[in-house]
């Protein structure tokens, strides 16, 4: 019995070693297909806007070292990116402006865009800048002046040509890169730039008034607020260019992931459905300090209205219903006291202290358990 058991462990141990070695010789044959493993490619827009970090914050939280792996790719413009999405190689992802899709919709850019492009989730939205010179008054004193809307076929150049056209306000658009555009607005050889990108954008973070540049607030007709969301920027997200008191009017639109048209049963394919599960599953993570404050705005239940989810992101969503509805209470409480905040200083009423705030939220809750039920 002990020479048979004997013979047992050194049989084990002699097959461990040689199945040992084999893994070590296949691994050391092929190490690209570790470093490969569960690889998705997401395009961002430029780092003069918030989407590399949003992409970044993904990455940090997502990637596991061993079979997920978020790579975040800096595009060349909305339209461009659309693109890529559906010709280049490789990528599995984009970030882009709701308004791009309607627009390349609307124009045909992409004939049976909404067959093969599908959204993953909506995410925050961004805010509409303009920033101006000081001799630059208002939106009107721009008409007929240079106006920087970045590259071609960036999303800021869609929305801006939208936008102004809302406001019938002609402009001579000019079409550089920001950081090149921004040098330019300080030397006075354009009026004004124009950006979309999710607030604090970093391009604007470290200007203060000495530099002679300052927000516009855009009016909120009928037509923009149609349009657009209406928001403002404040001196919490602008410190160096909004007096405490002064809040600038603005919009903003919907950010979206969008996913990539990917045959089912590829490696492609499982690489992003394990990514949706991941990121949905540890979306609550990216909430903490950290993390771009974007991210309190992204509700991944919410519908973009008259686009397509990614199939398996919907299915997540049908298995999980009351994990994702699920609120945070401290985020909820934290938005609710900003609408409160902002509605106030929009109707010109005083501010309201933390307690009535407080009372305010307590009944919104009672209200809204008597809604569910």
């Amino acid at each position: 019995m002990r020479r048979w058991f004997i013979t047992a462990i050194i049989s084990i141990a002699f097959a461990l070693s040689i199945a040992g070695s084999t893994l070590a010789k296949t691994a050391t044959a092929s190490p690209e297909n570790s470093v490969n493993r569960g690889v998705v490619e997401l395009e961002t827009s430029s780092a003069a806007g918030i989407s590399v970090r949003i992409a970044e914050d993904l990455a940090n939280v997502i990637d596991d070292g061993a079979t997920r792996r978020v790579l975040p790719v800096v595009g060349k413009g909305a339209l461009q990116n659309l693109t890529d999405l559906k010709l280049l190689r490789g990528v599995d992802m984009a970030i882009l402006q709701v308004d791009v899709l309607d627009y390349a919709r609307q124009k045909n850019l992409f004939p049976g865009l909404e067959a093969w492009a599908s959204y993953i989730t909506k995410l925050y939205n961004e805010e509409f800048h303009l920033l101006a010179r000081q001799d630059i008054k208002t939106v009107e004193d721009l008409a007929n002046q240079k106006v920087n809307v970045d590259l071609r076929g960036a999303g800021t150049a869609i929305t801006a040509a939208r936008l102004f056209d809302l406001l019938k306000l002609p402009i001579s658009a000019t079409n550089d890169d920001q950081q090149v555009a921004l040098e330019k607005l300080r030397k006075g050889e354009i009026a004004a730039i124009a950006f979309v990108a999710g607030k604090p954008a970093p391009i604007f973070r470290e200007l203060n008034a000495n530099d002679g540049l300052h927000f516009l607030s855009i009016p909120l007709s009928a037509a923009v607020t149609a349009a657009y969301v209406p928001t403002r920027l404040t001196a919490a997200d602008y410190p160096g260019l909004v007096p405490q008191d002064q809040a600038v009017d603005t919009v903003a639109v919907g950010a979206v992931l969008l996913a990539a048209n990917l045959q089912q049963g590829t490696e492609r394919y499982r690489n992003l459905v394990n990514f949706v599960d991941a990121f949905f599953t540890e979306v609550q993570a990216l909430l903490e300090p950290g993390h771009h404050p974007k991210w309190r705005e992204v509700n991944i239940t919410a519908e973009l209205p008259g686009w397509r989810r990614f199939p398996p992101a919907e299915q997540w969503l049908q298995r999980n219903t009351q994990i994702a509805a699920a609120p945070n209470v401290q985020d909820l409480k934290a938005i609710f006291s900003r609408f409160i905040d902002e509605r106030q200083q929009a109707s010109g009423g005083s501010p309201l202290t933390p307690e009535q705030k407080n009372e305010l939220f307590g009944q919104f809750e009672l209200w809204q358990k008597g809604q569910l039920r």
